[in-house]
């Protein structure tokens, strides 16, 4: 079975097509991987991560299959240092107040779920990739980085799958606030109509 970055090459047509298909609708990014992975069984931030790979990729085959469909990433700014500190910092008071890293992350962006997203996939990536950062800034603040009870597979599953809950709330969010807006211009176009009548009316009288 031929296969573009792990993906059937039948799946990752199919990808390509629901993520062109919902991007002239209107859709965003978020809400595309949250839906694909909901209907094909794949957590919405690996099809994230796919997808991302997939642009990237310079092999024919990923070039042929992306040729024409208009897709690139959406842009992604970058952590400062000073805002990487800050953001360990208010993670890190919280967590040694004994909360979960869900609740710690939540009460530092009060509920902006945003900004939780961005904060989430961020601690994410430097308890894996650069714990001896996280260590530095726990030892700076003379807090503890506790050891973690369950095995680290579990807790970063954990932590994914909060990921993906926050970007399907953000998808409905976005969904009904794009309902909220037809309705509204939905009835602009109704009291025009009234109006242009209303007008043709007065001008035959």
């Amino acid at each position: 079975m031929q296969k573009i970055n792990g993906y059937p090459k039948e799946e990752a047509e199919q990808l390509v097509r629901w993520i062109s298909e919902g991007k002239n609708k209107g859709k965003t990014l978020t809400s595309l991987f949250s839906e694909y992975g909901k209907a094909h069984g794949r957590a919405g931030g690996s099809v994230r991560n796919y997808y991302y790979r997939l642009l990237k990729t310079q092999t024919n085959e990923a070039k042929k299959l992306l040729d024409g469909k208009g897709l690139r990433a959406e842009e992604v700014v970058p952590f400062t240092a000073e805002e990487r500190e800050e953001m360990l910092r208010g993670i890190l008071l919280e967590r040694s107040k004994g909360l979960s890293v869900r609740r710690a992350i939540s009460n530092v962006c009060r509920g902006d779920e945003r900004k939780m997203l961005r904060y989430q996939n961020k601690y994410r990536n430097m308890l894996r990739k650069q714990p001896d950062e996280v260590r530095a800034a726990a030892h700076r603040l003379g807090v503890s980085v506790e050891e973690p009870r369950r095995p680290a597979r579990l807790l970063e599953r954990r932590l994914q799958q909060e990921i993906d809950a926050l970007y399907s709330r953000l998808a409905i969010s976005l969904r009904e606030e794009n309902e909220r807006l037809r309705e509204s211009l939905r009835r602009l176009e109704e009291e025009n109509e009234i109006l242009r009548r209303a007008a043709g009316s007065q001008k035959g009288a």
